[in-house]
């Protein structure tokens, strides 16, 4: 039977981190160690490593945090077979996430997998639309040979519930130690092109979403635009943009559905703020440094020069 860790990046954890921790504990196929590296050691609750075996806790200041440097070194503490990395605001669905996610790895072709991403209380129509159009209800099996047909698609692995073959993490030299995010797709690039296969598992279920403004999408799809930029090894000649206009063309025909078509007006403007951040993070390099600062949603990652 193959053995599991939990990796979890925190930040001023609050009651849900414990709700989380709860439902792995809980959950059918038991949980090794759950290894949390947390950001700013003042704002950890040190009370939550009394309440649970396995607990453990590694603290980086704000500066030390990154999105891919902090998760590998997470991923190098582990000495299970895989290692299942979450983000604190992904809740397990039910008591079989773990038993979902990581059947697949039976087969030593599949080097990833990733959970099905359910929409929150509260969720806004749009965003349960995407949630949907995102993770459908059918698994996925990716390999090299689907780069041609899904495009940049095939290498979403998303790293809010997204387990990792450690031995093979280790041998392609992991997530990149210094990135402004995305680390999950960047590394799942090069999985798949060393012959890796990813599996997505629709029976593996976390409740996970955002109502973000369309100024907030501009902001995330700038830093996406730039990671892609800066990793042109696993992006370069990989259509990015098809699905994205799939999306909204589905998302315009499902208001019409329901008969809101007001709507629209939502769809049209989420993808404006993602189109314009994603046409300037292309572009950063030839941007002044203040004009970056306040397009970027990662002020700490341009405290250093950038090439």
């Amino acid at each position: 039977m193959l053995t599991a860790d939990v990796l979890i990046p925190v930040y001023r954890p609050g009651d849900l981190l414990e709700e989380l921790i709860r439902r792995l504990r809980a959950q059918s196929v038991p949980v090794g160690r759950m290894i949390l590296m947390n950001t700013e050691k003042a704002y950890f609750p040190k009370e939550l490593l009394s309440r649970y075996e396995g607990l453990e806790v590694h603290h980086v200041t704000k500066a030390q945090f990154d999105h891919g440097g902090t998760r590998d070194q997470g991923m190098r503490m582990s000495r299970a077979d895989v290692v299942v990395c979450m983000t604190q605001d992904a809740m397990p669905a039910d008591r079989d996430l773990l038993k979902h996610l990581l059947s697949p790895f039976e087969s030593p072709e599949v080097w990833a997998a990733y959970a099905r991403q359910l929409p929150a209380e509260g969720c806004s129509e749009i965003e349960r639309y995407t949630r949907g159009f995102n993770y459908p209800k059918e698994d996925c099996i990716k390999s090299r040979e689907d780069l041609t047909r899904l495009g940049v698609k095939a290498f979403f692995c998303s790293n809010v519930c997204a387990a990792w073959r450690r031995d093979r993490y280790l041998e392609l030299g992991g997530f990149e130690k210094r990135t402004i995010f995305n680390e999950d797709m960047i590394y799942a690039g090069k999985l798949l092109n060393a012959g890796g296969k990813i599996v997505y598992c629709a029976g593996a279920r976390v409740i996970h979403s955002h109502n973000y403004s369309a100024i907030q999408q501009f902001h995330r799809y700038f830093d996406l635009a730039v990671s892609q930029k800066m990793h042109p090894e696993v992006f370069a000649g990989v259509s990015s943009e098809s699905e994205g206009m799939r999306l909204v063309k589905k998302s315009m025909l499902h208001c019409l559905r329901i008969r809101k078509p007001w709507l629209i007006g939502t769809v049209v403007t989420q993808n404006a703020g993602k189109l314009l951040g994603y046409k300037l993070g292309q572009r950063y390099q030839k941007l002044p440094r203040g004009v970056i600062r306040m397009c970027t949603m990662n002020q700490s990652f341009w405290q250093e020069e950038r090439t």
